[in-house]
């Protein structure tokens, strides 16, 4: 069972930045480019995927909408974003016809699917034909020389932090077990492969963070 984000939503932002050194904006910023149209942000937490979505040149032209399982986090994103649209609900329900949009996003969200291929078919069931998903994850590098300070940092720094700052090791210990057992890569890919869709991948910051495309033909 995924975690109750609900009981750290007041610090999610605040953590995320520092656990990233603010990386996370920079990926969120890669993950949007070229999107436009009608798009859904998918476990889109306390709205940073929608300010990103807000700020590329085509915001204008934009109809963003964003579904969360968590109420407070989305009470956060409503406050932090004017406008858009915003529903409490899972990715395995998403309460939407099918080709309602342009293009879908997910930062840091499908490792926490109960149900992680119904999650993925629903936000393809969704999405437009010739649209695009894009999908932010984190992953355990590959690189053997990076891979020991990133197992000390999630490990060890990572949940004294959350103890420290968000009143919660519990939360930040979940976070690098969830993420080392999420499938990354190749495994990934073919999970997204069996969907139907065209998919690849990209190596962000050593690995640490992955951006997967996918197309629906």
């Amino acid at each position: 069972m995924a975690y109750n984000f609900d009981t750290i939503a007041r610090d999610y932002d605040r953590m995320n930045h520092l656990m990233t050194a603010g990386l996370d904006r920079c990926w969120r910023k890669r993950a949007v480019q070229g999107l436009h149209g009608k798009v859904l942000d998918v476990a889109c937490g306390t709205g940073d995927m929608v300010v990103e979505l807000l700020r590329t040149r085509h915001a204008a032209s934009l109809q963003v909408t964003g579904v969360d399982l968590s109420e407070e986090m989305i009470a956060i994103a409503k406050r932090k974003v004017e406008g858009g649209e915003w529903k409490v609900t899972d990715a395995e329900h998403l309460p939407f016809e099918d080709a309602s949009f342009d293009a879908i996003t997910c930062a840091f969200g499908v490792r926490n699917f109960v149900h992680l291929e119904q999650g993925l078919g629903e936000m393809l069931r969704v999405l437009k034909p010739g649209g695009r998903m894009v999908i932010l994850e984190l992953a355990t590098p590959d690189s053997p020389l990076v891979r020991p300070f990133y197992n000390l940092y999630t490990r060890h720094i990572i949940p004294w932090l959350g103890q420290r700052l968000a009143g919660s090791r519990e939360a930040y210990t979940y976070l690098p077990r969830s993420i080392e057992r999420f499938p990354k890569g190749k495994e990934f890919l073919a999970i997204l492969r069996r969907q139907g869709v065209r998919a690849t991948e990209r190596k962000l910051t050593f690995g640490v963070c992955r951006m997967y495309v996918a197309e629906k033909s």
